[in-house]
C-alpha cells in the first residue's frame, strides 16, 4: 500500500459535477497547458503524500459527490505577488458514494480509509439522484 492522504475541499458556487466540469474547463482555473488546477493559500505540509496517489474529494451541496487525482502542486504567485499553492489536477471527475460533509474553510486533509468509494462505471451514466434525496439517503446511512 504507497503511503498517500488526500485533501477535501468544498466546491463553492457550484451546483453540481457539471457546474466544477464547466468552472474547470475556463482558462482561469487552468494551468498553461490545460489541466484544470485549484489555487490555496496555504502550501499543504504533506506535499509528498498527496502527490503520491492522493486525490482532491470536492464536497457539493454538502456532501462529497466527486473527486480528481492530484497531479502535483506548483508555485503561483498572483498580481498581488503572494505565492500561493496550485493543486494541479487531472481532468477525470471521478464520482464517488455520496458522502455528507459539514461546512469548513479552506482544505482538509483526508485519509484513503476514510474516503467514500467510487461509484462504479456503469452508476454514472445513470440519472442523478436528486440533491436532497441523496443527502437524506446519506444522512441515514443508505449511501
Amino acid at each position: 500500500m504507497n503511503n498517500c492522504v488526500n485533501l477535501v475541499k468544498l466546491s463553492v458556487g457550484t451546483e453540481t459535477i457539471a457546474d466544477l466540469a464547466a468552472w474547470q474547463a475556463t482558462k482561469r482555473a487552468q494551468t498553461p497547458e490545460g489541466f484544470p488546477r485549484h489555487v490555496t493559500r496555504m502550501w499543504p505540509k504533506r506535499e509528498s503524500e498527496i502527490i503520491n496517489g492522493g486525490s482532491m474529494y470536492w464536497v457539493i451541496k454538502g456532501s462529497i459527490q466527486c473527486r480528481q487525482k492530484v497531479i502535483r502542486l506548483d508555485e503561483y504567485v498572483g498580481q498581488d505577488g503572494i505565492r500561493r499553492c496550485a493543486i494541479v489536477l487531472d481532468p477525470e471527475l471521478i464520482e464517488v458514494q455520496s458522502s455528507l460533509k459539514r461546512p469548513f474553510q479552506g482544505w482538509r486533509y483526508l485519509a484513503p480509509a476514510d474516503a467514500p468509494s467510487d461509484l462504479p462505471a456503469g452508476r454514472a451514466q445513470e440519472e442523478p439522484i436528486p440533491v436532497e434525496l441523496n443527502r437524506a439517503l446519506a444522512e441515514i446511512g443508505v449511501l
